[in-house]
């Protein structure tokens, strides 16, 4: 599989439009080559700089199989138009929060996840539920990182 973004490369630095110093709304995403063994996809973004661990920054789920991306801007809501779902982030939120790094620069880790089964909770999850529901569920992955500074 691969996951790409137009609004950034490879290990380059995220927009200042998708942090909490700009418009805050998610980049694009688009990806490829999703195995035929999966049922849905799930997306999840972090930052393993932060200085109190890892601090989850985007986490969605039950994304169709047939997708191949998803557009800028996806809305703070659970339940998105396409049938997948969004979980809850660090800062206590459904949705995409963007980069907001205390000091220095920070990496952001973008991965998807194509998994056989399609995931249900009663309440909206976090990165940990999301990750523990796919245990062992996982066909292939894919990474995409970019970086941002403040």
């Amino acid at each position: 599989m691969n996951l790409t973004s137009p609004a950034f490369e490879h290990g380059k630095p995220i927009p200042t439009r998708h942090s909490c110093d700009g418009e805050n709304v998610s980049p694009e995403m688009t990806w490829s080559d999703v195995p035929d063994a999966a049922t849905s996809l799930v997306l999840i973004c972090d930052d393993p700089d932060a200085p109190g661990g890892t601090f989850d920054h985007w986490v969605v789920y039950n994304l169709s199989r047939d997708l191949e991306g998803l557009d800028e801007d996806i809305p703070p809501i659970d339940a998105l138009e396409d049938g997948g779902n969004q979980g809850v982030n660090d800062f206590g939120k459904i949705g995409y929060g963007g980069p907001c790094p205390p000091s220095d620069t920070h990496r952001y880790y973008f991965t998807l996840y194509a998994v056989e089964d399609t995931l249900h909770f009663a309440e909206p999850p976090t990165k940990q539920d999301v990750l523990d529901a796919i245990e062992g569920k996982v066909v292939d992955k894919a990474q995409l990182m970019g970086t941002y500074t403040r």
